[in-house]
């Protein structure tokens, strides 16, 4: 998560809107073994909505058109994201975390009871993904960053320095002190792969708190959470981009009181040396995962949704099936790079057809 000017803060709009990026009619997928066309997709109709900045990226609060109650509510949701990036930020020097990353190396840094129990989380989520999800590596974070900045990548030696003072099996949770100690020094946290959601979490416990029941959350659009229903229908029609053209749409997803989260490298990325290097790395090798294109995850919040989106990436395929085949309740949209027939193959688990709808793709 990057700074955002403060001025920015309380700089959000309101009105009526068809939600062009996310929400709208999509293609009909002609049937090819019998002739048929599938059930139309749903549509969006008009919304009202709010928008702020913060990480770095656009914030909205989608609202049905109601009482104008229902704005104030939408406005303290906002609040709500602005708060959780004071805690989680890594770019902010009085940061709940940037506090934790200063301090835990050499003594047991306490922290709030909330920053706790979301530390809790992010080792659950750790130790489930056998790593693959692991928000410890922020010096790996820092290595590939100066390294992208500066056009280069860095050599064997340095990811491996980086990668011993990575490891949440080295963060130290003490429940009873509620502390958090660091066994090796050098290690610090960051929450690039996983605030978004705890923070689209935070913002809709809010609006369902004060009884909105029909609303729509997203972080920079990869992180969404939906709740109720839309224009008739038993949820809220989210558009996926293609992962290929960024620019087109390539599903639409009816999410019923789930959140979402998409990971991928195919807008953050650079080359080097004929080779092209994603942004999101695999904290178990310290060099940037490859095995996937792109992935959707639904999932009953948007912390783990978003979690389990950057593990799933780095895991790749047969992994991540074998999650969704033992967790029923997680559902996902993998796809792996494209063959050589250059067409996407979309790998769906546990998300019924009645929910998903594909767009006639689009070759590479």
């Amino acid at each position: 998560m990057t700074e955002s000017p403060d001025s920015s803060r309380r700089e959000f709009l309101t009105g009526q809107s068809v939600r062009k990026e996310l929400l709208h009619q999509g293609d009909q997928l002609a049937d090819a073994l019998l002739g048929e066309a599938p059930p139309a997709p749903p549509v969006a109709s008009e919304t009202v909505r709010l928008e702020t900045r913060a990480m770095a990226c656009r914030w909205a609060v989608v609202l049905n058109p109601g009482p104008p109650r229902n704005m104030m509510v939408a406005t303290d949701a906002l609040d709500c994201v602005h708060i959780v990036e004071q805690i989680l930020t890594v770019y902010r020097d009085n940061s709940d975390v940037a506090l934790v990353n200063r301090t835990a190396g050499t003594a047991p840094a306490p922290v709030s009871e909330e920053l706790f129990g979301f530390l809790q989380t992010c080792q659950m989520y750790q130790e489930q993904t056998a790593g693959a999800f692991d928000p410890s590596a922020g010096t790996l974070i820092q290595l590939w960053r100066t390294a992208r900045a500066a056009h280069q990548v860095p050599d064997a030696e340095q990811v491996a320095a980086a990668l011993a003072n990575s490891g949440f099996e080295h963060v130290t949770l003490d429940a009873e002190a509620r502390t958090v100690f660091f066994q090796r020094p050098g290690l610090l946290l960051d929450f690039g792969s996983i605030g978004k959601g705890w923070a689209v979490d935070r913002a809709a416990a809010h609006v369902t708190q004060e009884q909105v029941a029909d609303f729509l959350i997203h972080g920079g659009q990869s992180s969404i959470l939906a709740a109720g229903d839309h224009n008739g229908h038993r949820g809220w029609p989210v558009g996926i981009k293609n992962p290929l053209f960024t620019d087109r749409r390539y599903a639409t997803i009816l999410l019923r009181d789930q959140a979402m989260s998409t990971s991928g490298s195919n807008v953050q990325y650079f080359r080097y040396g004929g080779r092209r290097y994603g942004h999101l790395l695999d904290p178990r090798t310290g060099w940037p995962a490859d095995e996937m294109l792109s992935v959707t995850v639904v999932a009953p919040t948007a912390t783990q949704a978003e979690a389990l989106s950057t593990a799933f990436y780095v895991m790749g395929l047969d992994k991540a099936r074998r999650y969704c085949h033992d967790h029923p309740e997680v559902g996902a949209i993998l796809i792996p790079p494209p063959s050589s027939t250059r067409k996407l193959a979309p790998v769906v688990c546990n998300i019924p057809s009645d929910q998903l709808f594909f767009d006639v793709e689009t070759p590479a």
